[in-house]
């Protein structure tokens, strides 16, 4: 009789270090033993000899449900497995309610349950009239972090939130370590800035970058830390676009503020005045990718201020992004199936052990800040068997074929130097390297660990 119900063979991935041809064998959905040699029977085995045998990624920021509601949980699911993604953190801006009460959020949860592919855990969010005793019952109901915004990018669905509610909510969460992320644009900079471009007609792709200025950025980011510092709460810079952002967030850290800050993988891979000419609108996302910093933001992946590496994922068909004028195309990209090949392969060129330093920006630390470590995030005994199987080949990535219902990406045509050839949601394969073989209902709603909060 088998030992176990599967076994993985290849280099596995450990928070300790890569065993070199070693094996992971699975019962149950999780690990139950690591080892190297001859590997012990199992039910199945799945032979990845000389791929990287790594934890499921896990995204700390998507956007499933901005254009097509919690159904959208389906296809943005089944285009994060296809990209060695295991979990998703999905954010709370969905069309047309947002996860601001506990009734929306058990909706929500039920639609994970019936839609999701992978495993999905939550944001919520409050708004500048909901009611702030709801913030202790979205906690209790498993959100993992909090969400809000300076800047107004739809009334209702995406609001700019006043600053005596953030302080509020602040104020709330400063007794547990649940952080509060920031979209992190001044309103009244950047308004006034677009109003100038729009009056001159300087409303072109090349326009985006200028109309939304670093300093509308930083304004919006020294502010929250501010309030964090005051309050003693966890603030988190959800993406930041240059350096001296994240030079604010290590100076506060030096204070004793619990302040963080989060990378996105398209400014680390994209240049504004290099890619804009090209890729227009198509690369659009808010605050925009900025020109001259790329190099210098690769450099900070791996200091303090950067506590992991996400898609910042937005499900916008294209159509959107070809409007007539720049300014009114959505900002934000499909990312799901490029951020694990597009930050190893930008770690490789840049002569880094790639895979042992994806595996830190994108599974133990995104689950350690979301409090699902060690379930998630790590190949160890007792977590969770979620894996992704990379090989380290050329490939041409082509959005046709993504996943994802929306078959474009500014990512288009990119050479990556590594593959997803197999995706495990708890021990269940549900991407083969060619097809999605799993279905709605395989993932399930992960919980961040349970908090303790005065009503």
């Amino acid at each position: 009789m088998a030992d176990y119900s599967l076994v993985v063979l290849g280099h596995i991935v450990t928070p300790n270090g890569c065993l070199r041809d070693g094996w992971i064998a699975i019962t149950d959905g999780r690990i139950a033993a690591i080892g190297t040699g001859t590997p012990p029977a199992a039910g199945q085995v799945h032979d990845a000899s000389g791929c990287y045998v790594m934890p499921g990624v896990i995204d700390g920021q998507t956007h499933a449900g901005s254009q097509f509601g919690i159904a959208g949980l389906e296809q943005t699911t089944r285009s994060a497995i296809a990209g060695g993604i295991t979990t998703i953190v999905d954010m709370p801006y969905d069309e047309p309610d947002v996860v601001a009460t506990l009734a929306v959020m058990a909706t929500k949860i039920a639609a994970v349950d019936r839609f999701a592919h992978c495993n999905v855990a939550l944001y919520a969010t409050i708004t500048n009239d909901s009611d702030l005793s709801e913030v202790p019952t979205l906690i209790d109901a498993g959100a993992c972090a909090f969400k809000v915004s300076s800047y107004e990018n739809h009334p209702t669905r995406f609001p700019k939130i006043r600053a005596d509610r953030v302080l509020a909510l602040l104020k709330r969460l400063a007794e547990t370590d649940i952080p509060t992320g920031l979209h992190n644009e001044d309103q009244e900079i950047v308004d006034a800035t677009m109003l100038d471009f729009r009056k001159r007609e300087a409303t072109g792709p090349e326009s985006h970058d200028p109309s939304r200025p670093e300093v509308a950025e930083l304004v919006a980011t020294a502010a929250f830390l501010e309030m964090g510092r005051a309050i003693g709460a966890h603030v988190h810079i959800v993406h930041m676009t240059s350096l001296r952002g994240f030079e604010l967030v290590r100076r506060y850290q030096a204070e004793g503020a619990r302040a963080t800050g989060e990378m996105c993988v398209h400014y680390l891979h994209f240049d504004a005045a290099a890619d804009m000419p090209r890729l227009g609108a198509l690369m659009k996302v808010n605050p925009p990718i900025r020109s001259g910093v790329r190099e210098k933001l690769w450099a900070e992946l791996g200091g303090s201020g950067v506590s992991f590496v996400s898609s910042d994922h937005s499900a916008w068909p294209l159509s959107r992004k070809q409007a007539a004028c720049s300014f009114d195309a959505p900002a934000g990209i499909p990312g799901l199936e490029t951020l694990l090949p597009a930050l190893v392969t930008g770690l490789h060129k840049r002569g880094k052990d790639a895979v042992a330093l994806a595996a830190r920006h994108l599974c133990e630390g995104p689950a350690r800040f979301f409090g699902l470590w060690p379930r998630k995030g790590g190949l160890m005994v007792g977590a969770d068997a979620d894996v992704a199987v990379i090989v380290l080949e050329d490939w041409v990535f082509d959005a046709s074929k993504t996943h994802d219902g929306l078959n474009w990406s500014p990512f288009d045509g990119e050479t990556f130097g590594a593959r997803v050839a197999a995706t495990f949601v708890r021990g269940k394969l549900v991407w083969d390297g060619v097809t999605v073989v799993g279905a709605p209902g395989d993932g399930t709603f992960v919980a961040r660990k349970a908090q303790t909060l005065s009503r």
